[in-house]
């Protein structure tokens, strides 16, 4: 009699994603569910790393207590810087707050530079800024001055208008001789004193809802 060969049973594989040769919809989904997050935390991570080392806060989260506190701080000394050197404080005050959010910038609060002013110096901070170049906002990096404090910054800001450029002694001179913040800020734009093409309109809208250029005419006195 001839033997029956026993049939060996043959095991189907069991994997996450196909059991029995079925595909698993519920474990797919999951699976999918995973890879989607990671993606979004990857993402997450890779924007926060490329931020500005000199990321300025929001002007929409500076109360008006913090923006006032701000302009009373910093009102003596260019009221005095007027008086002496024919800037307006009008235009110090708020040039400051444009340019260091109200004294709340990195920049400004950790080293007391209000006005984004680079250097070269040995002790200069290299940071990363943003600067409108060709029609467009780009980050580049640049090194930064440290001054011991905002009244130092500020003096370092008048010397700029009433010494010029390396190129143009005379480079400000229109600022130093405007009659009103009005020119003041034009003479800014024109002279190209920052890449923002919306500069001198910014300046403006500070200086007349805080109504900056009240100084103006007590510093004359």
């Amino acid at each position: 009699m001839a033997k029956k060969r026993k049939r060996k049973s043959r095991q189907r594989k069991k994997g996450f994603l196909v059991v029995n040769g079925k595909l698993q919809l519920t474990n797919l989904l999951v699976l999918f569910l995973v890879l989607s997050l990671g993606i979004i935390q990857l993402v997450s991570w890779l924007d926060k790393s490329s931020e500005p080392q000199n990321t300025t806060t929001d002007t929409t989260q500076i109360n008006d207590r913090t923006k006032r506190n701000f302009i009373n701080q910093i009102l003596p000394i260019a009221q005095e810087e007027q008086k002496q050197y024919k800037l307006l404080t009008s235009i110090t005050l708020a040039q400051a707050a444009l340019e260091s959010n109200w004294g709340q910038s990195q920049l400004a609060s950790k080293y007391h530079n209000l006005f984004g002013v680079k250097s070269d110096a040995a002790n200069a901070q290299l940071l990363t800024t943003a600067e409108y170049v060709n029609g467009q906002w780009i980050t580049v990096k640049a090194k930064f001055a440290l001054y011991k404090d905002w009244n130092e910054s500020i003096k370092a800001h008048t010397q700029l208008f009433v010494n010029g450029t390396g190129w143009d002694q005379q480079h400000y001179k229109t600022v130093l001789a405007a009659k009103n913040y009005h020119e003041a800020a034009a003479a800014l734009q024109k002279q190209g004193y920052a890449t923002d093409p919306d500069y001198a309109q910014k300046l403006s809208q500070i200086i007349q809802e805080y109504q900056l250029d009240r100084y103006d005419k007590a510093s004359m006195n």
